[in-house]
């Protein structure tokens, strides 16, 4: 367990607790913590699915700008990729993921929630890539995830600007996928999560790897690596169990071991 970063694992769910007080600032240790404890989650057979949470009181509010004001062009022409790669880690992790969203989410702190395949947060929460506001633009797959999610305009609307997006809002252009009391924020995220502890893991990877890869080509290679992914699955343990289930008891009543 790192000093900034720990997992913690119950009942098939992980979750990846951020923990730098006061505001969770993504600084270079964290970062490597992070990268860490993801490999981790991504690599434990008793961990199913994950939650990435910051808190009760605050996700993480961006890059550590102290650190950042430090570097000149040869320093963050080393730490940019190395910051982009972490948050690929999150974002490859073959498991379902959920950013649970208390405070703010801002700057590479929302690069982070946009690096997981679902986003929940808190009706207090505040959401947005303000780096226009220092200079510089999102660096961290902010300008790529978002535009992916909502579109190049409303992107531009976001990075252009810097605003800071209230849950509502955000809901409502896509930038979460569900508003919760504040103190249900956690809870929401572990409701969510646990709907795949049971299920089939491997299924569940390749069908992340065909969404997520697929949106990176065309059609036509994006239906290559379907057919890919699907004729791979018949060689598992679980999808003789579900067909076998489904012929004899009908749907969703399988027992899934993972393999």
């Amino acid at each position: 367990m790192g000093e900034f970063v720990k997992l913690e694992v119950a009942d098939g769910i992980g979750t990846i607790r951020l923990d730098r007080p006061p505001m969770n600032a993504l600084n270079r240790q964290l970062q490597a913590e992070l990268r860490e404890v993801a490999i981790e989650a991504g690599e434990r057979p008793d961990v199913r699915s994950v939650i990435i949470y910051g808190g009760p009181k605050v996700f993480a509010a961006g890059a550590d700008v102290k650190e950042f004001a430090k570097m000149g062009h040869t320093d963050i022409a080393d730490y940019a990729p190395e910051l982009s790669k972490t948050l690929t880690v999150v974002a490859e992790l073959p498991k379902p993921t959920v950013a649970a969203i208390t405070g703010y989410a801002l700057g590479g702190g929302y690069e982070l929630a946009l690096c997981c395949d679902r986003r929940i947060a808190g009706d207090n929460a505040k959401v947005g890539q303000p780096e226009i506001l220092l200079g510089i633009i999102p660096g961290a797959g902010g300008t790529q995830r978002l535009a992916r999610l909502i579109g190049p305009s409303k992107t531009k609307d976001i990075v252009y600007t810097g605003r800071f997006v209230e849950a509502e809002e955000a809901l409502k252009i896509g930038m979460v996928d569900e508003v919760v009391a504040p103190d249900d924020v956690y809870s929401a995220a572990q409701k969510w999560a646990g709907q795949f502890t049971g299920a089939a893991s491997r299924a569940l990877a390749a069908a992340k790897a065909a969404i997520d890869g697929g949106l990176d080509g065309d059609l036509n290679a994006g239906l290559r690596l379907e057919t890919a992914l699907f004729t791979g699955l018949f060689s598992t343990e679980d999808r003789t169990a579900g067909m076998e289930s489904f012929i004899a008891n009908g749907p969703g009543k399988a027992t899934f071991s993972g393999n």
